[in-house]
């Protein structure tokens, strides 16, 4: 199969997969309208490039939570990986490490904490749900004596979103098997080999004393997290994280604004991929009305397809992209290296539009560059990257 794009990694994954397990991956909420709305925020911007600039050095790295990346991007946290491949968090980690970015691992993960950073020494960063708060507090632990660099928490799942492929193929772990489950791994019989040889994917990180009740582990599959959990429990997190923090979920700027208040170090503006509550504002749109401070950091995720998506986020302030589902299309057709082969289409596409935008470094983006669209051509544009402080 010749690869060009993340959409070419896509179709693999289509064919690999079973249904069961591709509309795990590919499903949203509901009616899927934030999920499609996502990528289509990006057809809403248009470049207008810049000519006569000297491009003989191209320089694609980023700052990222105050390290530099080959680019602006960070593989997103996702859960249940060992679905797509056998160990799916570590060829995640690896995949990132060999692209010179960072790597989120989740609370989902199937490798625990610990796999990771024993055998992953690239930039890894540890995402949080809150089922409990003990358990949320152990879990903590557990990342800051790994080494883990930084603390991403998500706070957009007080509820499992009502997914209705999921619902319809009756998707659970273990496996329920009847003649569909049982035919449809007949007809993939490349996936159905490792799964079985393989075994079933586990949750890595629930195999402590701490973590290892059935109800934590039934909740964490159900999304049905602490619905105490508040911005008091936030900043007990924060005292006990010291090092980088990032807030995941947040869509209203004045969350933001808290969060930022509260000396977290920034948020990823995020409707959980479509997959929670739909209808949903994109990230991208409320990334263009967001205030800029130069101490907070923004990054965003959701619908991430192209190269030129990532110079968009970072032309309308964000300092990266997080990167889903592109790179599991990649996980699912060929493990570690086809992850790798997805982040750096991502990278080359993100090269070749800074050249083609005239622009000759990340840290040159700004809105200067983009036009919107006549649909909600209402946004203002910032003036620059980043705004001066205000009261």
């Amino acid at each position: 199969m010749m690869v060009l794009s993340i959409a070419d990694l896509q179709r693999g994954a289509h064919n690999v997969l079973p249904s069961m397990v591709r509309d795990y991956l590919e499903g949203g909420a509901q009616d899927e309208r934030t999920l499609h709305a996502n990528p289509a925020a990006y057809r809403n911007w248009q470049f207008m490039p810049r000519r006569l600039v000297a491009l003989n050095d191209i320089q694609t790295q980023a700052k990222i939570m105050g390290d530099t990346a080959a680019f602006p991007a960070v593989v997103a946290p996702t859960g249940l990986n060992a679905l797509f491949w056998p160990e799916g968090d570590l060829a995640l980690a690896r995949a990132a490490q060999r692209s010179q970015i960072p790597f989120t691992l989740s609370t989902a993960s199937s490798l625990s904490i610990e796999d990771i950073a024993q055998q992953a020494q690239g930039r890894n960063w540890f995402q949080l749900y809150v089922i409990e708060r003990d358990l949320a507090f152990d879990l903590v632990s557990r990342a800051r004596n790994a080494g883990y660099e930084c603390l991403v928490v998500t706070v957009d799942v007080v509820a499992n979103g009502k997914r209705e492929r999921d619902l319809r193929n009756q998707f659970a772990l273990p496996v329920r098997y009847n003649w569909r489950t049982l035919w449809d791994g007949v007809s993939h019989p490349a996936w159905s080999w490792r799964y079985l040889r393989h075994g079933l994917p586990v949750l890595g990180n629930f195999n402590t004393p701490a973590a290892r009740s059935p109800a934590a582990r039934a909740a964490l599959l159900s999304r049905a997290m602490d619905r105490t959990f508040t911005w008091e429990t936030l900043e007990q997190i924060r005292q006990q994280w010291p090092g980088k923090m990032l807030v995941k979920g947040v869509l209203h700027p004045q969350d933001a604004a808290r969060c930022r208040q509260m000396g977290i170090d920034g948020v990823v503006l995020s409707n959980h991929g479509g997959r929670q509550l739909d209808d949903a504002c994109t990230a991208l749109d409320i990334l263009a009305q967001l205030p800029r401070f130069k101490d907070f950091n923004v990054l965003i995720d959701g619908g991430v397809r192209r190269g030129s998506d990532i110079a968009k986020a970072v032309a309308l302030g964000a300092q990266a992209v997080m990167i889903g589902r592109a790179a599991l299309y990649g996980l699912a057709c060929k493990g570690e290296d086809g992850a790798y082969q997805a982040l750096s289409l991502l990278h080359d596409e993100y090269r070749d539009t800074l050249l083609q935008l005239g622009c000759p470094a990340t840290s040159q983006l700004g809105p200067d560059y983009l036009h919107r669209t006549a649909i909600n051509n209402h946004i203002q544009l910032p003036e620059s990257r980043f705004c001066m402080e205000s009261a």
